[in-house]
């Protein structure tokens, strides 16, 4: 049994090093949840709440997120201890949705638990790699910066970069930055900003010889998807219309994609990430692991989880400085050659800098057991 004492939740806020454009809006302040578990013997694991301050990536916010957790998640778990953090899917079947704030006290679990077992995260779920490819994104609305960006991100050893687009910033947008690296392996990110009357528009972009277009359509659509796939070569990749393993098993039963991408947060946390994987995997579907604009603990969870057999796609799990002049991890994730390695110390494999979180608080709360 995973005998816990307390549970803590920590709000912060941490300004971006520079804005993080999409057509959606600016990320400018990204304000978080950080879970700390502590078990009777005085372990620690930490996750973290991805959920945004606004609902414009999902319809979670940090405030549902604590409402979930403070009134309903965390009373579940005192009244039903567990063995396993596996288990926690099927404790909180009875709340719908509300798959971030699920992920953020599932993943401290996760992190607890290998702790206890005195192993790696990655070994803890069957991770193979010693180290993992590295993934950027670009998000401006400026060709000169995007080029800029990519040119000092291709210095830093970045193997894969991802391009925001949108029908005013599309075709001449890529087609200026494939002239200068005719040989890059580039994606387009399109954060649901078509519908099926811009199939001609996406049709252009096979010429461009992307890796992937990620969730051109709706987003919570995997219908039409299916019907543009048969349309375009270029492969589609989808995110936000997987929010769990049913998800990805109908789309991919469908046509909808070729590729997926997995986010923790967005699918409930680790256990529900590794069915899908497990899943694509076992038909050759290619899985790469999505960015949150995250803090230095969901980005250890990400490294553990990417260093499973079926992620063959650089992900988007960069450096620390990517995004912050100081992350809350100790040390910081750092890119060398392209590559992250994977800690092989306990739990996630990072200490918490425990001065730059109460730099960053905004306020805490504890639960005890």
């Amino acid at each position: 049994m995973i005998k816990i004492s307390t549970v803590e939740l920590y709000v912060i806020q941490m300004p971006l090093k520079s804005p993080f454009l999409t057509h959606l809006g600016a990320v400018k302040d990204r304000e978080g949840i950080i879970v700390k578990v502590t078990n009777t013997d005085g372990l620690t694991g930490f996750g973290e709440g991805v959920a945004f301050s606004t609902p414009w990536y999902t319809e979670e916010t940090v405030e549902t997120c604590l409402h979930m957790l403070k009134n309903f998640l965390i009373p579940l778990l005192q009244k039903h201890p567990i063995e396993h953090p596996g288990e926690l899917s099927v404790l909180f079947k009875s709340i719908k949705r509300n798959n971030m704030a699920k992920a953020a006290i599932e993943t401290a679990l996760w992190d607890l638990f290998a702790k206890s077992h005195l192993e790696p995260l990655s070994k803890i779920i069957g991770g193979t790699r010693a180290v993992i490819a590295s993934g950027v994104v670009v998000a401006t609305d400026s060709t000169a910066k995007a080029l800029q960006q990519i040119e000092n991100y291709l210095v830093d050893g970045y193997q894969r970069i991802k391009v925001k687009i949108n029908p005013k910033q599309d075709y001449s947008f890529l087609s200026e930055i494939r002239k200068i690296y005719p040989d890059l392996p580039i994606m387009a990110d399109a954060n649901s900003a078509y519908s099926l009357k811009d199939i001609d528009r996406l049709k252009a972009l096979d010429e461009l010889n992307l890796l992937m277009i990620e969730q051109p359509l709706a987003h919570d659509d995997i219908i039409e998807h299916a019907v543009l796939q048969k349309e375009i070569r270029t492969p589609i990749c989808l995110d936000e219309s997987i929010v769990s393993f049913d998800d990805a098993r109908k789309a991919i039963e469908i046509g909808s994609c070729q590729v997926i991408n997995i986010k923790m947060g967005r699918v409930g946390g680790l256990h529900e990430a590794i069915k899908i994987h497990d899943y694509c995997f076992e038909r050759g579907i290619p899985v790469w692991c999505g960015g949150m604009i995250e803090f230095g603990i969901s980005r250890a969870h990400n490294i553990a989880l990417a260093s499973l057999p079926g992620f063959s796609i650089p992900g988007d799990i960069s450096a620390s400085s990517r995004f912050w002049d100081e992350d809350i991890i100790s040390p910081e994730v750092t890119v060398e050659n392209g590559v992250i390695t994977v800690p092989k110390y306990p739990g996630i494999g990072f200490e918490i800098n425990e001065k730059r979180l109460q730099e960053t608080l905004l306020s805490k709360k504890s639960f005890f057991f």
